[in-house]
């Protein structure tokens, strides 16, 4: 049996933790390609007008399985604890890929208890349907986890560094599944180097840490993601020389959340930028350019020539 892993939503933060768990299990699995248009085309035409962006794109990406799978792994993820809940997109992930894609079995768990231990129940229940036995989910369970906090330590250590560029530094306040697609927040990623910026995410700052700093912006946010959005933000106070607020159309929770940061925050150079299916890189570098002018004239600070500050 093969398991198809769709490369978007949760898999950008929790991908290592699902990878490892089948190689600890000796279950084949796949992961979809990395975004590209011909996924977004096919992920439109499965979802209505009114979806996310995200949502959208992992429907493209579960399309792009299912002649090479036999089971998609969807979870259903609720929350993380008692004022840590994710976006309903999550709460509903299982049923609308079930409503869509009505003659492929999806493998899913749920975690929508608070308690501690309600990953490793979830994992150990994903097992046993897999036909594995107690230890060895228990072990492949284990494996994983100690993966993925190796995986999260790497990105923070490849981000936190950048906090003491000497070029502009952005930090770019975005969901992981947003910062970290190609087709996404990998394109705002890279017209800010080629303008000549130090691009820093949010995972430069501990999960933990800004969980608790999100409160110095606002005390009644309970989206796990949204909180360690705003806790990075207030984080990089004095360490950022601005902040771009990347959104994709039409997220709920994100309209929210900007609109917070963009009335609280007053001592750093905020923009926001929403992404849609319609996006052109022309836009995108005109808008970044425009914001990164502004950050150096204040801050006064010439980023260094680039090539595609040149050709612009």
């Amino acid at each position: 049996m093969t398991i198809g892993i769709p490369r978007a939503l949760a898999y950008h933060r929790y991908g290592t933790l699902w990878e490892t768990f089948f190689e600890e299990l000796g279950i084949p699995h796949i992961v979809s390609p990395e975004t590209n248009q011909t996924l977004l085309a096919e992920g439109i035409k499965h979802t209505v007008d009114e979806s996310c962006l995200p949502l959208k794109l992992y429907m493209g990406h579960a399309h792009a399985l299912l002649d090479r799978c036999d089971a998609l792994l969807v979870p259903r993820l609720e929350r993380l604890g008692k004022r840590d809940e994710f976006c309903v997109r999550f709460w509903g992930l299982p049923d609308t890929v079930r409503a869509t894609f009505q003659d492929v079995p999806l493998l899913t768990y749920d975690r929508t208890s608070a308690r501690p231990d309600s990953e490793k129940r979830a994992f150990l229940q994903i097992a046993k349907s897999l036909g594995k036995n107690y230890r060895a989910a228990a072990n492949a369970y284990r494996a994983a986890q100690n993966r993925q906090r190796e995986a999260d330590f790497q990105r923070l250590a490849q981000n936190r560094p950048l906090l003491r560029a000497k070029a502009p530094k952005i930090l770019i306040a975005a969901q992981s599944y947003i910062a970290h697609d190609p087709r996404l927040g990998g394109e705002v990623i890279s017209l800010i180097r080629d303008l000549g910026a130090a691009p820093i995410c949010i995972e430069a700052f501990d999960r933990t840490a800004c969980h608790k700093a999100a409160q110095h912006i606002s005390t009644d946010l309970y989206w796990t993601l949204s909180r360690e959005i705003l806790g990075a933000i207030h984080l990089a106070r004095g360490r950022a020389d601005g902040v771009i607020l990347l959104t994709a159309f039409p997220c709920g929770s994100d309209c929210l959340a900007n609109e917070l940061v963009l009335r609280r925050v007053k001592d750093l150079p905020v923009i926001q930028i929403l992404l849609d299916e319609h996006q052109s890189r022309e836009g995108l570098a005109t808008r970044i350019e425009s914001f990164l002018d502004m950050v150096t004239c204040r801050g006064g600070v010439i980023p260094p020539a680039s090539p595609r500050r040149n050709h612009l």
